[in-house]
């Protein structure tokens, strides 16, 4: 593997060129009309203008990212995350075009993908699921109460396609159930293509525990320990950590062996996610989805394992045996990575696009790291994620990691636009968190004292 296309743009295209920098690897950029400045394409040995800015006009173009590659003599596609990271269309097109998917196979990524499909396959290797529902396809909901009066209440409406927390609604009340079966069967439509959705059982104090795998293609697969994506806001996550706070030991190397046998019986090949939510009053846990990419969060995981997961996915891509680089690595202290937005708090967190007039982050600080995709100077426009930075820090414990992450968010400075930077310290500082009582309704519980906080 000599040179490799970025099928992606921003914080991530800069880390992949980052890992495959450090493997001697040559890489293409990609960018839209608005990225043509962007840190990436800098940064690039080489790169493509795709398109006008929306991303159906330019970085969602399977047909131009794949002119792209051969256009300049790369040999392999790196997908990142969103976009077109878990189109099975997109991994199979790539192959089928002679090039290298840095990815599972375009037959596992469309099995996990299907939730429904993803779930049967999770009971069949051992993994334990939440009760739910068959799917209901778009404008087919005949049965869909006799089904939600089987599953309980609360429960989801999910998207079958959906992911992140995209085509996802809560229904307390039965008699509302067809109506917001029908209204997420909709919003499914239009951001996935497909209209169908299933019901799951809703845990109302959750914990969201993520375990990150690493497969060989061959049945063979490893994990690199868990990550706890509890504190989030309407499904997306804010913060995460390994290892999870309070967590029994126990309950996380189960949840380690389940992950690594659904890992297996598909064959897996490279990074992937596999998702639980645990009672967290219980301690029971249930499979929620395995995401088939590489996770915002993998920070985390490489600061306390010493990995670095991009790489590894390019050198087994390049036909490395890494199993034994990977296998056994015990997690090292404590980290914990928050996101850093372009978005204001204080109006419901409306996306805050606009010039980063002044970006300052932290430097030289100890035990901190930042992916960044962009500079002062550059614009954070409407068109994508408004996502500016990752602030990772590590410590010897979960409370030095916790003063470290503090101090750097503190040492942060954005001028030209709202970020969540004060809501983010607010959170690290809080004392509830701080003694580890995280769960999926944190945010939401604490929102007011949160926002209190941060002007104050």
């Amino acid at each position: 593997m000599k040179r490799l296309l970025i099928a992606n743009r921003g914080e991530i295209a800069c880390r992949i060129i980052r890992a495959a920098r450090s493997l001697g690897i040559e890489t293409v950029a990609v960018y839209s009309e608005a990225d043509a400045g962007a840190l990436h394409v800098e940064m690039a040995d080489q790169a493509v203008s795709l398109g006008p800015p929306p991303a159906a006009q330019s970085y969602l173009r399977q047909d131009a990212l794949i002119e792209a590659a051969r256009a300049k003599g790369a040999g392999a596609v790196h997908p990142g995350y969103g976009f077109l990271s878990e189109s099975a269309s997109f991994a199979r097109a790539v192959v089928n075009s002679g090039l290298t998917w840095i990815g599972p196979a375009p037959e596992t990524i469309a099995d996990m993908g299907d939730k429904g499909r993803a779930r049967a396959l999770a009971i069949k290797a051992g993994v334990p699921v939440l009760p739910g529902s068959d799917s209901f396809a778009e404008g087919a909901l005949d049965g869909v109460e006799e089904a939600g009066a089987t599953v309980g209440f609360p429960l989801l409406v999910k998207a079958t396609a959906g992911g992140g927390g995209i085509g996802m609604q809560r229904v307390d009340d039965p008699a509302k159930l067809r109506k917001i079966a029908e209204r997420t069967q909709s919003a499914a439509a239009r951001s996935f293509g497909d209209g169908s959705v299933f019901l799951e059982r809703f845990i109302a104090r959750a914990r969201h525990i993520e375990i990150q795998v690493f497969g060989f293609g061959d049945g063979r697969a490893v994990h690199l320990h868990e990550r706890d994506c509890s504190l989030q806001r309407r499904f997306q996550k804010v913060v995460e950590e390994s290892p999870a706070p309070g967590l029994d030991r126990a309950i996380v190397a189960r949840m380690g062996e389940v992950a690594c046998a659904l890992a297996s019986a598909v064959n897996y090949s490279g990074a992937g996610t596999v998702e639980f939510v645990m009672d967290a009053d219980t301690g029971e846990f249930f499979f929620l989805e395995m995401n088939t990419r590489i996770q915002v969060e993998h920070p985390v995981s490489e600061m306390v394992t010493g990995t670095d997961l991009v790489a590894a996915q390019l050198r087994l891509a390049a036909g490395d045996d890494i199993h034994d680089d990977l296998a056994d690595r015990a997690p090292s202290g404590h980290a914990v990575e928050c996101r850093l937005y372009a978005e204001n708090p204080a109006k419901k967190f409306l996306p805050s696009p606009g010039t980063l007039e002044r970006f300052s982050l932290p430097d030289g600080m100890d035990g901190v790291r930042v992916d960044t995709g962009v500079r002062e100077g550059d614009t954070i426009t409407p068109f994508y994620d408004p996502m500016i930075a990752k602030i990772i820090a590590w410590g010897e414990s979960r409370d030095e990691a916790l003063e470290r992450i503090n101090a750097a968010l503190r040492a942060t400075h954005v001028e030209g636009l709202a970020t969540n930077r004060d809501f983010l310290i607010a959170i690290t500082s809080n004392p509830t968190f701080r003694s580890g009582e995280v769960w999926t309704g944190f945010i939401d519980t604490h929102l007011d004292a949160l926002l209190s906080a941060q002007s104050g």
